[in-house]
């Protein structure tokens, strides 16, 4: 069995995804390096001689394949397109399988292959579940032969291909969750090429419904076009226009809808987000044009990451995908909104650990002959460094200042050697590819360009730590400039930097990275250690609060906060609705384009498999607690699959179950900590440090967030333990949205069990309620019970802009689990006391919505107008008297459902309060 993260020469592939062919081959001559200086440190504009930079799989080196429109702008490799533009097989100058989902397309010489995979099919010995790319129809133009397909344009989730054979060119942008491929042609008619002889279910002349293999899909020329259907190949003339597009639909009853936002042309897409008091807020824009009348809008499939958080109205529309079901918006954009996944230096000091004991394991790391362990490549010594960072706060914590001392000096000689151009160690600038590579590379970062976040997590996160300690080595124009080099390499928050592309490796939309840099596979790109991926995130969070650089902190817990729902339903699948039934597994080891793997790269070994998406354990894992349910599947399937409890990787797979029982995870590390070897990146001084102080705190409860990302909650019994970090040069109150407060001095951690209100009852898994008024608690919860502290939730400005009708940031209240019998002629009622303050011209607005069965689709929505306050300190009554704005669908009974209210600041630029916990602000349902 070969070693952990150690790829043997015959790499573990699954069937269906492509065999990975060997990475070497000759090298490109270099040219004479410059060294580019970036305050103390620099980097160099040419490879080291004898090394490579992006290459096909027989070594040949390759630019990328884009037009002359798109030559100067950065290619965002590493997504789930990018094999338009990086040609990894010699042979194939069009693109590999691209999963945007629902649809999926494949670049040929004709045109643009487009499949709906509905059916998932289990290979590999049952260890893949994959909804496989199937040709149901090219779009292409008459007599179109392309010698090549190249990426013409792109933006966050869309991409824009290109074919042109000299006589004719054709353009089709594509992009994750539309249903639609909008297509412009020249020199040639609009032509689909069908598998099969189509089955006509809609004639409208330029409007044509056709099913291919059981798929339905319309095809919508230009008005006074016809459409001609000759065998398997359809065809309509242009006429003086150049567009046509083609739509998958849900049902043939779809035709009309559909038929209305034809020819309303999506031209790019761009995501927002916001962090606030808690809260990570994004906002998903498509911008269209009109070809014809004046529609505007659209429509858009999300996946279950973004439903499930989402409270705008969605269309009884969905499609299937290899991330369970997708639904249909109407409308160019959405919002969501979740709590914050939690980040923190480390764990907090607890009075668990035995001081002495655990100091012999901290000098045992800072002692060793080569605390590195003979790390030479960008990911050993990433890990290598992550290792020593853990260590460092919780060296602090016991008092062992020498001991933390020694451990940043090592880092700090590290990270200024790799930060160095010229040695042995260096990174380099590649001008084609626009991308920094640390040399000497591994698992493909040079040839291929994959996994540079998974390895430059590990080097910015050393370095917060580092800046954490000793904000001069931080600056800029000490050695901070190298580091934010590498965060705009792998996350660069810029769309106009013409050296970098915008989150080379995160995929806004499906919402979590890509590794591969070429996709050049049939299954798509893919991830195997989404950890690694929340690493980079966490590391920007740590980095960005160390240097003051709150947008960077932000965007930094935005990735992790959307990362961490994709990996708890699409790696772990919490809820038990995205893995087929037929797929034996609780967990996936990799997630690809066409679904996901029980398996990893280098070992069928199920330590590693269950494993691979838990490393690095640090104080921005703590996410992975929330799904605690999941947890437990997962380790009871690697006890079965392994044969016993872990012996490899047993110190991870220890931590991992101290999300959700860390008593159990203690006493599994008492059993058996004698005599094992740690993890290449784990140490027993963290793992001991890990679990007894979880054993002692508690899990982490994330039910509860604080209004700073470095800020976590954990519980034990009925006993919360708040935490925070305070990066900041002076002493600040972290609240938390149970109403607790705790005060953090400057720079440092603190602990408590909080002054303030709270909620009386921290399950987050309430007993099903009875009655039908429900009152507001802080945390977000609507509760039937009494004798709750007063209290308040802050409602977010609406920033000056008019909210009207749409939330925005909203405060949300939910209960689930609800049961109830609609009373005839009853109406939803609510008392909610506000307050404005001083603060002129704002008004607050309310949404009250219905999930008749708690499937997480919302089936009656009610909004109601805005309540102007007054500038006036003091509690005003907003009631379902101001009226109704707007209502979706029409009540029903309740069985299992789900009640939500949303308050927003609709109008004004200013925050306003809103009471909990008393009688006096109440939802009241029209229920028995």
């Amino acid at each position: 069995m070969p070693s952990p993260r150690t790829r043997p020469a015959t790499v573990l592939l699954l069937a269906s995804a492509l065999a990975v062919a060997g990475l070497g081959g000759p090298a490109a001559a270099p040219a004479a390096a410059a060294t580019v200086p970036v305050g103390n440190g620099s980097y160099s504009d040419t490879r080291p001689p004898g090394t490579s930079g992006p290459t096909t799989n027989t070594g040949t080196p390759v630019t990328p394949k884009v037009t002359a429109a798109a030559k100067d702008r950065p290619v965002p490799t590493n997504d789930w397109w990018s094999s338009l533009a990086f040609q990894r097989y010699g042979d194939n100058p069009y693109s590999t399988p691209m999963y945007g989902h629902p649809l999926t397309y494949q670049a040929t010489s004709g045109g643009l292959d487009v499949g709906y995979p509905t059916s998932p099919a289990i290979v590999g010995d049952g260890r893949q579940y994959e909804y496989a790319h199937k040709r149901d129809l090219t779009i292409g133009l008459t007599g179109l032969n392309s010698p090549d397909t190249k990426a013409d344009d792109w933006s966050d989730w869309t991409v824009t291909p290109y074919w042109s054979d000299g006589a004719r060119t054709l353009r089709t942008t594509i992009g994750h969750g539309s249903p639609f491929v909008y297509a412009k042609g020249s020199g040639g008619n609009a032509q689909i090429t069908t598998a099969n002889a189509p089955a006509v279910f809609a004639d409208q002349g330029n409007v044509l419904g056709i099913t291919v293999a059981g798929h339905h899909y319309a095809l919508f020329a230009p008005s006074g076009s016809d459409w001609n259907v000759a065998g398997s190949t359809v065809t309509a003339g242009l006429g003086s226009k150049d567009y046509f597009s083609v739509a998958v639909l849900p049902s043939t009853g779809a035709l009309a809808t559909f038929k209305k936002y034809a020819y309303s042309f999506v031209t790019g897409s761009k995501v927002t987000w916001n962090y606030s008091g808690g809260t990570v807020g994004a906002t998903y824009t498509l911008t269209t044009e009109a070809k014809e009348g004046t529609e505007r809008g659209t429509l858009q499939a999300l996946y279950r990451h973004q439903w499930l958080h989402t409270t705008d109205p969605l269309t009884s529309y969905t499609y299937v995908s290899p991330r369970g079901t997708m639904k249909v918006r109407e409308s160019a954009s959405f919002t969501t909104s979740q709590k914050a996944a939690a980040a923190l230096p480390a764990l907090p000091k607890s009075n668990g650990v035995d001081t002495a004991r655990l100091r012999g394991y901290l000098n045992d790391v800072v002692n060793a002959s080569d605390p590195f362990s003979g790390a030479a490549d960008t990911y050993w010594t990433g890990k290598a460094l992550g290792r020593l960072a853990q260590l460092v706060p919780v060296a602090d914590q016991i008092g062992e200042t020498a001991v933390r001392d020694r451990m940043l000096g090592l880092m700090k000689g590290k990270l200024q050697e790799w930060f160095t151009a010229g040695g042995a160690n260096e990174f380099s600038y590649d001008k084609d590819w626009k991308t920094l590579t640390g040399y000497p590379a591994s698992y493909g970062s040079d040839t291929e360009l994959n996994d540079h976040h998974f390895h430059y997590g590990y080097y910015v996160y050393a370095a917060a730590i580092v800046a954490q300690y000793d904000q001069a080595w931080a600056a800029e124009s000490a050695w901070g400039g190298m580091v934010e080099t590498l965060v705009r390499d792998t996350a660069n928050p810029s769309r106009s930097d013409t050296a970098y592309p915008f989150l080379r490796g995160f995929d806004v939309y499906a919402g979590h990275s890509w590794a591969s840099g070429h996709q050049g596979f049939a299954a798509g790109n893919n991830q195997e250690s989404s950890s690694e991926s929340t690493n980079l995130s966490t590391a920007l969070i740590l980095w960005g609060s160390a240097t003051g650089d709150t947008s960077l902190r932000d965007l930094g817990t935005f990735l992790l906060t959307t990362e961490s729902e994709s990996i708890a339903q699409y790696w772990f699948d919490a809820d038990e609705q995205v893995f087929p039934s037929s797929f034996g597994h609780d967990t996936a080891g990799m997630v690809w384009g066409s679904g996901a793997a029980y398996s990893t790269w280098w070992t069928a070994n199920p330590e590693e498999i269950h494993g691979i998406n838990v490393l690095p354990v640090t104080g921005g894992s703590l996410h992975l607690g929330r799904e605690k349910e999941a947890i437990r599947r997962n380790i009871a399937e690697m006890e079965r699959e392994n044969g016993g409890p872990a012996v490899e990787w047993r110190d991870l797979l220890w931590e991992f179950e101290s999300f959700a029982d860390p008593a159990a995870a203690r006493a599994k590390w008492d059993a058996g900590h004698a005599g094992y070897t740690p993890e290449g990146g784990e140490s027993k001084a963290h793992t001991y440090h890990w679990l007894t102080t979880l054993d002692t705190l508690g899990a982490p409860d994330a039910t509860v967030t604080g209004d700073i990302p470095t800020s976590a909650v954990f519980t034990k019994g009925t006993t919360r333990t708040y935490a925070a970090h305070n990066h900041g040069a002076t002493a600040r109150t972290v609240t938390f949205s149970d109403g607790k407060t705790l005060s953090v001095p400057a720079r440092s951690t603190a602990t408590g069990t909080g002054t303030g209100s709270t909620d009386p009852d921290p399950d987050p898994d309430p007993e099903p309620p009875t009655g039908n008024t429900f009152q507001l608690r802080g945390g977000g919860v609507l509760t039937t019970a009494t004798g709750g502290t007063a209290g308040s939730d802050i409602i977010a400005s609406a920033g000056g802009a008019n909210r009207d009708g749409t939330p925005y940031q909203p405060l949300v209240y939910e209960v689930r689990g609800v049961n109830g019998t609609l009373t005839p002629g009853a109406q939803t009622a609510f008392r909610l006391q506000v307050d404005a303050g001083t603060t002129v011209g704002l008004g607050q607005q309310a949404r009250v919505s219905y999930d008749f069965t708690g499937d997480g689709s919302f089936d009656r929505t009610e909004t109601y107008h805005y309540f102007a306050t007054d500038p006036v300190t003091g509690w005003e009554e907003y009631t379902q008297a101001r009226g109704l704005k707007a209502t979706t669908g029409a009540l029903g009974d309740l069985d299992g459902g789900t009640v939500r209210l949303e308050v927003w600041s609709a109008i004004g630029n200013g925050t306003a309060k809103l009471q909990t916990g008393t009688a006096t602000s109440v939802l009241v349902i029209p229920y028995g």
